[in-house]
């Protein structure tokens, strides 16, 4: 028995015989014979671009598809950034694909993960994309603030503030925020016993900045808690060994230059809370 199939202009005809794929028929009239069944033909528009078939690995091994589709067959180590007509339409994870060409404008990008970091022209437009919030983690640098880039434990690079996109499963990535701007300490009620046995009430105030990202997030978990530490000590060593009535007389003059009396705060030099070990430099205190 014939029958007519026919193949519109934006059209193919896979053929199957016994289940598996033979052929691919372009746009226009058979006439088919079918006696006992055997054959049948799965019409695909060119419309949709892609083509998903569970028979896809037989469609692209046979060459069919040479010319008429874009076949991409991607690695563990590759990722696939697809656009359709002008627009980006998609991130691809390892897999086989194939988008027929002629139809729609296709154009197609293999990335081969050496970096963990994905940096691109049209990187927005990917992120806004299908499959991107599953393959890549999108993290955000502050303004004023610089980031401390680890990769499965070790140091990578230090980020400037910005937008930046990582791979997943591609090393356990930990970025820390470091804030570069002068932040305030203060240390409260510190009772402190001076060289002649005299317990005074002491209040450290002061300003700091980090100056090493890396040393400040590297050499202990916490920077500020750990120059809050420093402080204490220093003002614990340097009342010490000082007599009460030296005490005093540093007080008086320093109310004397205060800024209810002085006007705008003057940095006292002589104090400095710098420890190589937090990664910190710190403001003379106030």
């Amino acid at each position: 028995m014939f029958h007519t199939i026919t193949v519109r202009p934006f059209e193919y005809g896979l053929v199957f015989r016994d289940g598996a794929f033979q052929n691919l028929l372009d746009p226009g009239v058979y006439w088919r014979m079918n006696p006992l069944g055997r054959e049948t033909i799965e019409i695909v528009s060119r419309r949709a671009p892609w083509l998903a078939h569970e028979q896809l690995d037989l469609i692209a091994a046979s060459g069919a598809l040479e010319g008429k589709a874009v076949v991409l067959d991607l690695a563990d180590d590759e990722r696939g950034l697809v656009w359709i007509d002008g627009r980006f339409d998609a991130v691809l994870p390892p897999g086989r694909y194939a988008l027929w060409t002629g139809f729609r404008r296709i154009r197609t990008e293999i990335v081969k993960l050496v970096d963990v970091r994905f940096a691109h022209a049209d990187r927005d437009a990917i992120l806004a994309g299908k499959n991107a919030a599953a393959l890549l983690d999108v993290q955000d640098v502050p303004a004023d603030h610089a980031g401390v880039l680890f990769v499965d434990g070790r140091y990578v690079e230090t980020l400037a503030p910005g937008r930046y996109a990582f791979w997943r499963n591609r090393g356990a990535v930990k970025l820390a925020r470091v804030d570069r701007r002068e932040q305030a300490l203060e240390v409260p009620g510190q009772e402190v016993l001076t060289a002649d046995r005299v317990t005074l009430r002491l209040t450290a105030v002061g300003a700091f900045r980090v100056a090493d990202p890396v040393r400040a997030v590297t050499v202990t978990d916490d920077a500020k808690q750990a120059l809050y530490r420093e402080v204490q000590l220093a003002v614990r060593a340097a009342v010490g060994v000082a007599r009460s009535t030296r005490c005093w007389r540093t007080r008086t003059r320093w109310r004397r230059t205060s800024p209810r009396s002085r006007g705008p705060r003057r940095r006292r030099s002589a104090s400095s809370w710098s420890r190589s070990a937090c990664g910190t430099s710190s403001c003379p205190a106030r």
